[in-house]
């Protein structure tokens, strides 16, 4: 799954240390959510939303076989 972590803790100007602190989660769990060899529960989808005033759908972007075939149909 895709995300835009990186680019909403730009804005925000948070490290990875910082943003981890905040959703009470570890440095290297951001960073391999960043990487996209994580995927968060949704329990921390949710706090990573509310904390950057955002939905999750702004956040996360799946590229499942629905999302492939969606954009064949456009």
């Amino acid at each position: 799954m895709k995300n835009n972590i990186k680019v909403y803790r730009a804005i925000h100007d948070l490290t990875q240390e910082t943003l981890a602190e905040k959703v009470g989660v570890t440095r290297q769990t951001i960073n391999a959510i960043e990487k996209g060899k994580y995927d968060p529960s949704l329990e921390l989808a949710f706090k990573l939303a509310r904390l950057f005033g955002v939905r999750i759908e702004d956040i996360f972007l799946y590229e499942g076989r629905e999302a492939k075939n969606s954009e064949r149909e456009d």
